[in-house]
């Protein structure tokens, strides 16, 4: 999954897909590489950033969908929290929604998600982005996330949303210390009790940088390694900025495993 951040403050782009151009651009190279699906999203989750109105939103990510849409026919993935985005996003060209609050955020998200059954990843979070960095605390993170897509499952059940459409996504950075991070990493197998596809969404984050002491732009590398151990382990979907590294270390590991 190839990330394109329409937002002028994303931590790991600097805002590089900001406006329609530079986001059918960042989908150039992206498909070039060989993304097998892109995830365009308009509100940075960065640690202690602020939300923006669903206006502002909405006008980041439509037309860049909709141009997107119009070159190219691969899956594309809304990464948003509110219902109404995600409503005219999918009406734009998307084919599934990435929400980070595992639809907790927006009520009306659930609803949404009955109708027009798409895919749907829902994501681990401790806190909210304002907050999440602050002393982020567990007594078993594993054991604790796996409790809560549990009962996400089966809320979303009750409300007439098939499992089978859920993809999970254990929160890398959301509310999680380099510990609890790594913890996570290396128990990504444990997920699998849930018979569910897994995403990770690691690319370029703070553990890699508290590991290698590299800033977010030099992160690539490492980001490519994590792909590989995770696919390794059961990972499904990697959502990464470069897709070029993470594709060809993916591709070496598997070579491997095959043996």
């Amino acid at each position: 999954m190839g990330i394109i951040n329409t937002t002028p403050d994303s931590f790991s782009d600097g805002g590089q897909c900001f406006g329609v151009e530079r986001a059918v651009a960042q989908a150039d190279i992206l498909v070039a590489a060989g993304a097998d699906l892109l995830d365009v999203g308009g509100e940075s989750t960065r640690p202690f950033a602020q939300a923006v109105s669903e206006e502002e939103e909405l006008h980041r990510v439509v037309p860049a969908i909709l141009a997107i849409r119009k070159k190219y026919t691969l899956p594309i993935s809304i990464d948003t929290r509110k219902a109404e985005v995600a409503r005219q996003a999918l009406l734009a060209g998307a084919d599934m929604i990435n929400d980070i609050s595992a639809l907790r955020h927006d009520s009306a998200m659930v609803d949404l998600v009955r109708r027009t059954e798409v895919p749907v990843v829902i994501m681990h979070m401790q806190g909210a982005p304002e907050n999440m960095q602050v002393e982020p605390r567990y007594q078993d993170v594993v054991g604790e996330i796996l409790d809560f897509f549990r009962e996400r499952l089966s809320w979303l059940s009750e409300r007439g949303v098939n499992s089978e459409r859920i993809i999970l996504d254990p929160g890398i950075g959301f509310g999680k210390s380099l510990h609890h991070n790594l913890s996570i990493l290396k128990n990504l197998s444990a997920f699998s009790v849930l018979g569910r596809p897994l995403l990770l969404g690691h690319s370029r984050k703070g553990f890699l940088g508290d590991i290698t002491g590299k800033p977010v732009f030099e992160r690539d590398l490492g980001t490519a390694v994590v792909s590989a151990l995770a696919v390794e382990h059961g990972v499904s979907i990697v959502r990464v900025h470069d897709v070029a590294a993470s594709r060809q270390a993916i591709e070496i590991s598997e070579a491997i495993a095959a043996i």
